[in-house]
């Protein structure tokens, strides 16, 4: 790979983007700064058992030390990290502000630093899934500017710990997918302007919760599992992170879903969130060909009530979230 074209060269290649090229690469380069030392901790973390803390985040859900300490990481790269001044992270109940970096031009970054972080005792898949948006003129403390829809993100991506480590993302000029070259310590161009397939034979579900969920989104598994025929022979992946298992449908299509919980003692909103995990991953789907649906409506028009919102989620290849929507998933 030595040799290819870096991630800060191919940036300023870009054009049409949805913020100006050289605010661009200063938020990527943090990124890549993130990506490259969470990637290290990574290859020790079954050393140093990062396991559970025994606290509980925002959403009641166990805290495991890589999911604080990963938080920590996009808060010590951003701390002097113009143009980004403000921070909202599933790992934290209020934004985090960095007022020193707050001019006319800046923005918010949302996270979730360890995406999957259940998978990190097993050796499984992780990921980082990010989001930026535009702030304000004189936004002051309050995030009504962030309260907006995804339509509004000027980036999104992720990153994948796999067996290579590979940051993807989009700044509204199509989705372009970088490797890690673990000698040189740099991001190298692997695809670019990606386009998910239409049509994928795989799905992507926490089955185990099928008894939860409203008919017609059993029904639409159903269907697709019935090997009438082709179209309806689609086979289970799932890893229980969701951008590796979006991974999976940006490169061979499919669909990933997490549908609500209509039964008592579900999640009636279903487990995701919007602005740190839905709209990313969506924002990305659409720019590469696909799309990222509730099951009734787009996700990137959503505008978020509160920084942990949660929806229901159906993405990835266009044939099958509009095959999903047909069944009546979400009732």
């Amino acid at each position: 790979m030595s040799g290819g074209i870096t991630l800060a060269r191919h940036i300023m290649t870009k054009s049409a983007t949805a913020l100006p090229v050289a605010d661009l690469a200063l938020i990527m380069e943090r990124i890549e700064l993130i990506a490259t030392r969470i990637t290290r901790e990574l290859a020790l973390a079954g050393l140093d058992g990062l396991g559970y803390t025994g606290e509980t985040n925002v959403q009641g859900e166990k805290v495991k030390k890589l999911d604080q300490w990963g938080n920590k990481v996009f808060l010590d790269a951003f701390e002097h990290g113009y143009p980004v001044c403000s921070l909202i992270s599933e790992e934290m109940d209020e934004p985090h502000h960095y007022s020193s970096n707050c001019r006319d031009n800046s923005y918010c970054i949302l996270y979730d630093p360890i995406d999957g972080s259940s998978n990190t005792d097993v050796n499984g898949s992780l990921g980082t899934i990010f989001a930026v948006k535009k702030r304000a003129p004189r936004h002051g403390s309050g995030i009504d500017d962030i309260l907006v829809p995804g339509t509004k993100q000027v980036i999104a991506g992720y990153i994948l710990y796999g067996p290579a480590a590979q940051l993807v993302y989009s700044a509204g000029a199509g989705v372009d997918i970088f490797t890690l070259d673990r000698i040189l310590g740099e991001f190298i161009l692997w695809k670019e302007n990606v386009k998910m397939p239409p049509h994928g034979s795989t799905y992507a579900v926490n089955q185990g919760n099928a008894g939860k969920w409203h008919d017609g989104a059993r029904k639409f598994v159903a269907h697709i599992t019935s090997r009438k025929d082709k179209r309806t022979s689609y086979s289970l992946r799932y890893c229980g992170a969701f951008a590796a298992d979006f991974h999976r449908c940006l490169l061979e299509g499919g669909i990933f879903m997490y549908p609500a919980e209509v039964a008592e003692g579900g999640k009636p909103k279903g487990k995701l969130r919007l602005m740190y995990e839905l709209a990313p991953l969506s924002m990305l789907a659409e720019q590469a060909g696909g799309r990222g649906s509730t099951g009734k409506e787009r996700i990137l028009e959503l505008a978020a009530t509160a920084i942990h919102e949660r929806h229901p989620i159906y993405i990835g290849s266009a044939e099958e979230v509009a095959l999903a929507e047909s069944f009546n998933v979400e009732g």
